[in-house]
């Protein structure tokens, strides 16, 4: 891998070590390219606060410190400034007014809940409601069709358990969308590290099938999970396995594609 652009800081809540040392092991990891892409802040109605992700209030700290560290390391390593983002519907024109006076460079599509987000169950709980799995499909599809989006993380997050049939139906036709679309899909590499419901292999067998490009995401918390090669190893056995050819990894992304990175 030459450049990571899935990688938390400590301000969402479940991660830890300074960013500084995410840059100092991406350097050493002999990364060209280093991505923070932290859980974006959110204003949420009625004070609801949602505690995996950073405060409003911690959005300029954030980019000041990966703008100072942009500039004191510039001849080691490229850093860019990006955020995870989920598409809560009516939330989502008010985030990208509280985003506009930021220099932020890109976006990625992490959706770990649906609707607005508001006591909603994780994406990531069991659930064999296949009502659920269209919603799922249904919100990211609107979400990339923004064009605000780098790409997909985890796009295999919603732990359906229904029947094997509709998954394939929905997740065909969402795989075709991205495809279409120009839209890479993450294989997440703490999904495989942690043994979570992600990567799913019936999900990346149909994305092998239909075509999808794709791009590996260290979804780094912690400063050691910034590059393990172990790791990148199965992530690339995975991938055979499901019929994703070499070709078809993408390793740098273009962030000069102002459609998908302009607020």
């Amino acid at each position: 891998m030459l450049a990571s652009y899935h990688n938390h800081t400590w301000r969402c809540h479940h991660a830890d070590g300074t960013e500084r040392e995410y840059v100092e092991a991406a350097i050493r990891a002999g990364y060209t390219i280093f991505g923070f892409s932290d859980h974006t802040p959110q204003v949420y109605p009625d004070g609801f606060v949602c505690m995996s992700k950073m405060e409003p209030e911690a959005l300029e700290g954030y980019v000041d410190t990966v703008q100072s560290l942009k500039k004191e390391y510039a001849s080691d390593i490229e850093i860019h400034l990006g955020l995870e983002v989920e598409y809560l519907y009516t939330l989502w024109e008010p985030l990208l007014r509280l985003l506009e006076p930021y220099p932020i460079e890109y976006l990625i599509l992490g959706q770990h809940y649906l609707g607005n987000g508001v006591r909603e169950p994780y994406c990531g709980a069991r659930t064999g409601s296949p009502e659920r799995l269209r919603l799922y499909c249904r919100q990211t599809r609107e979400a990339l069709e923004t064009g605000r989006f780098l790409y997909f993380a985890h796009p295999d997050l919603l732990n359906y358990t229904g029947p094997e049939e509709v998954y394939i139906e929905e997740m065909t036709a969402l795989c075709r969308f991205c495809r279409e679309k120009g839209i890479p899909l993450e294989i997440n590499l703490l999904g495989l590290r942690t043994d979570r419901n992600y990567p799913n292999p019936l999900f990346w067998r149909i994305a092998g099938r239909e075509g999808n490009q794709v791009i590996y995401g260290a979804d780094a918390h912690h400063v050691p999970h910034v590059c393990t090669p172990s790791l990148i190893r199965k992530a690339d056995a995975f991938r055979a396995a499901c019929g994703i050819p070499d070709d078809r990894l993408l390793d740098v992304l273009d962030l000069g594609k102002q459609d998908r990175i302009r607020l």
